[in-house]
């Protein structure tokens, strides 16, 4: 737990009366007065650099008193009279780490964190009022939990549920043993789900297909794709027919787009391999007649006769499919278990630079998360970890930590060895 002459102990442990957290030393170098807090001179906020050292600042009784007071003055109309937040979207305070609160209030001050309203409401105190301030919220217990009804997503379990409706002509699991009607594994879902909006605008003739998805949503469709392509894909169980041999000459022409053997490297192209063999068939033969819409296949379908589209089909209903290149999306845990690796277990941060998360409002959580991966709010760690996310997994996070026990944690230095 020691790490350059530092220890952390829970508040329990300290010494009553006494305080301390870290800032960074360029903030408050040898020499430099500071102006009174309560005068209401305006400071003249110094960035905080990477790679700034970090030294204690002592908050007793007194401090935290004082802080209390500016508090009750600037905060407390949008992070509530006890540091915990009404207001959507604006975050908990109470517990939160001094040393984050105290430089994420410079950063504000500098602009190097955007908000008009914060800036205009701290921009006119020094660096001891935001000591006192930062001091205070550490000081108070943390805001409860908050057990919620919302309930996490899981796209892979809702689309499941949604593919049972397809069952009684695609099989279980996407497999299907009845004839004419195609297979569903083995097939990318971004392919998977641009066939279904085809058949709910019309664009791909079927009334069936046209009656079942016409009234589901594209976060549904997405889910069901995203089912069938993590399934193991099989073989269709429907007899072949046709000269299989035969047709593997023809399927040369096929491979371009299609892949090796009927197993498409490109999402947008479906694979073939496995597929059942009518299915085949009646669509090869929708494209020669033009009752499917697509100038290649159209062109390619043309000089096939009926017995070349039999034996075509035969060969690539005999083809082994392979799963297409689709990862399980993580779960909110497994997402937590990297996003605790700097936040703290649960979200009770250790690191008095990073902000705890537990217990904090989940529509603030959401808000900084799509700020990050849009880049409205600035930091590359944070960048990273949220381009990846989807909008389920934002929620799902949010969630998540809204829901554990937030831990009041503060800092305080012991002699070097």
């Amino acid at each position: 737990m020691r790490k350059g002459g530092f220890s952390r102990m829970r508040i329990g442990q300290m010494t009553p009366g006494t305080r301390a957290f870290f800032v960074a030393t360029s903030l408050f170098a040898a020499g430099v007065a500071i102006v009174d807090c309560w005068s209401g001179a305006a400071a003249q906020p110094a960035p905080v650099k990477p790679g700034d050292e970090l030294r204690a600042v002592y908050a007793n009784s007194a401090d935290i008193a004082d802080g209390k007071r500016l508090a009750e003055t600037t905060c407390a109309g949008c992070h509530g009279a006890t540091g915990v937040s009404m207001t959507p979207s604006v975050p908990n305070l109470a517990g939160q780490r001094a040393p984050y609160l105290y430089v994420e209030l410079k950063a504000y001050q500098s602009g190097a964190r955007g908000a008009s309203a914060m800036k205009n409401t701290v921009g006119f105190l020094n660096d001891e009022a935001l000591v006192k301030l930062a001091a205070y919220f550490a000081s108070l217990d943390p805001a409860p939990s908050n057990p919620s009804n919302v309930a996490m997503s899981d796209p892979v379990r809702s689309g499941q549920a949604a593919a049972a409706a397809c069952a009684g002509c695609h099989g279980d699991d996407g497999v299907t043993k009845t004839a004419g009607f195609p297979s569903l594994v083995g097939l990318d879902p971004q392919y998977l789900v641009a066939a279904m909006k085809a058949y709910r605008s019309g664009q791909r003739k079927s009334d069936l297909m046209k009656s079942m998805v016409a009234s589901v949503a594209d976060a549904a469709m997405n889910n069901i794709a995203l089912y069938y392509g993590l399934q193991k894909p099989r073989r269709a169980q429907t007899s072949a027919g046709g000269d299989s041999a035969a047709g593997e000459a023809a399927a040369a022409g096929c491979a371009g787009c299609h892949g090796a053997g009927g197993v498409s490297g490109t999402p947008a192209t479906p694979s073939l391999a496995g597929q059942d063999a009518t299915y085949l068939a009646t669509a090869l033969e929708a494209y020669k007649q033009g009752s499917r819409s697509d100038e290649t296949m159209k062109g390619m379908a043309a000089s096939l006769d009926a017995n070349a589209i039999k034996n075509l089909s035969a060969y690539y209903a005999a083809q082994e499919p392979k799963p297409p290149n689709v990862r399980k999306p993580l779960t909110a845990d497994e997402w937590a278990q990297r996003c605790d690796r700097c936040h703290g277990v649960n979200g009770n941060s250790n690191d008095p630079r990073i902000p705890a998360l537990a217990a904090q409002r989940m529509d603030y959580i959401e808000k900084a998360l799509h700020d990050f991966r849009t880049g409205a709010r600035k930091s590359p760690q944070m960048a990273a970890m949220s381009e990846v996310l989807t909008d389920d997994d934002i929620k799902n996070l949010a969630a998540y930590y809204s829901r554990q026990k937030a831990r009041a944690v503060v800092f305080i230095p012991v002699p070097s060895k």
